[in-house]
């Protein structure tokens, strides 16, 4: 076969590829469709790339070079008896128009379900996300889901339809986080919350399994949006049963929607007032049963950080001793899971050994093995301030444990490392 010599206008400038689908630049920069769009979409400065010239990030400024594309597929044509595989004509991109005309069809009763299923389908590919984003869809979406949260519209074809709406939702936060981010502000937020937590309620209560697994990882993108906001402080006591709900169906539920549980509780945790509506929810409960069927690493991470905000209240602690194998699945944990575990285990022992050590306490850490744990960090490789911290509980109840062999090897007759 012979080498083939390719004209160098046929070469995207950023894929160094023969052009399948050629778009002009508002700089007169000739790229492949597929190149530039990503260029755009992931690109902190919007420039040119090769003119560095600035660039509006929407593609909807990417003039077809069709001349340039016949060019190249008569070239293609003509060389593929030196190996060149022919390029088909590219089907015409979503346009801003169309994404439009559908979302209009939204708002009449006659064409709402089948508008929606041309979004749901068209935002399967990355092509068609960037210009829904850009026509403002997830907007639509969220107004959609909270029009049936105001309306407690639970019927079954409307059930199906917000399916659909959460996956859509999801998708475009997944491709545009920033635009999601702007849409989601003050009110509109809280607003949105209320609804994905509906949502929670009615299908946990069906046992709507599919609609759980799809709802409870985008409250989790949308509290992490409010998470520096006042809003977290404004979340009621239901709003925290229902995320423990989700914790406690845990055996139905995918991995991703536990976890975005785990996650949204540890992010509404920053405050006494949640922390405390948490704990009324019986997370720590719940915590403590999940860790019990020993979850894979960063669950367990999730967990034990949890577990340390939760006990720095005083119902947290009283929740979690409560718990007959509390003491000792955290005492089982320390030194076998990772550095971040650890750390929180050792919280947890210290605002128990200093603030709830009841007789019983002091003596159940002994029973389990906590105590034995507590001096092998201590002698273990790890970090100096986790030793220290494993010290003082020691000390704290010394004449208490002092008939422990570890106590009396480690505490007492060596030098503090």
């Amino acid at each position: 076969m012979a080498e083939v010599e390719i004209p160098q206008y046929f070469v995207c400038p950023i894929s160094f590829q023969i052009m399948e689908d050629p778009v002009t630049t508002v700089t007169g920069i000739t790229y492949d469709r597929e190149s530039i769009e990503k260029w755009l979409l992931k690109a902190k400065d919007c420039v040119c790339p090769v003119s560095k010239q600035p660039l509006p990030r929407s593609s909807q400024y990417l003039t077809p070079n069709h001349t340039l594309r016949r060019l190249i597929q008569a070239w293609c044509s003509a060389n593929t008896s030196n190996g060149v595989d022919r390029i088909p004509t590219p089907k015409t991109p979503l346009s801003m128009v169309q994404v439009q005309k559908l979302l209009k069809g939204l708002e009449v009763p006659c064409s709402y379900q089948k508008s929606l299923e041309k979004l749901h389908g068209l935002a399967t590919t990355e092509r068609n996300r960037i210009c829904m984003a850009e026509a403002g869809v997830a907007k639509a979406m969220i107004k959609l889901i909270n029009k049936s949260f105001k309306e407690g519209n639970t019927n079954l074809n409307n059930t199906t339809c917000i399916e659909k709406v959460l996956r859509i939702v999801h998708v475009l936060w997944s491709n545009d986080q920033s635009s999601m981010k702007s849409t989601l502000v003050g009110e509109n937020n809280l607003d949105f919350i209320n609804s994905l937590t509906w949502i929670l309620k009615v299908h946990l209560d069906d046992n709507n399994i599919k609609m759980v697994n799809e709802a409870m990882p985008l409250l989790k993108l949308t509290i992490e949006v409010a998470a520096d906001s006042t809003l977290l402080g404004s979340l009621g006591l239901e709003f925290f049963k229902e995320i423990v709900r989700v914790l406690r169906k845990r055996a139905l539920l995918s991995q991703q929607a536990i976890k975005s549980a785990l996650c949204v509780l540890t992010e509404t945790s920053t405050s006494g007032r949640n922390r405390t509506r948490i704990v009324e929810a019986g997370a720590v409960t719940e915590l403590i049963e999940l860790e019990l069927e020993k979850p894979e690493k960063n669950m367990t991470e999730l967990i034990f950080n949890l577990l340390a905000l939760l006990c720095s209240c005083a119902d947290g602690r009283e929740q979690f001793l409560r718990h007959a194998a509390a003491i000792a699945v955290v005492s089982k944990r320390v030194l076998r899971v990772s550095a971040a575990t650890d750390d929180r285990a050792i919280h947890v022992f210290s605002v128990i050994a200093k603030f709830s050590a009841s007789n019983e306490v002091v003596l159940e850490m002994l029973r389990v093995g906590a105590v034995s744990k507590l001096c092998m960090l201590m002698q273990a490789d790890c970090a100096s301030y986790l030793k220290e911290k494993a010290r003082d509980i020691l000390r704290l109840h010394s004449k208490v444990w002092n008939n422990s062999p570890c106590i009396q090897l480690y505490l007492f007759t060596r030098h503090q490392r």
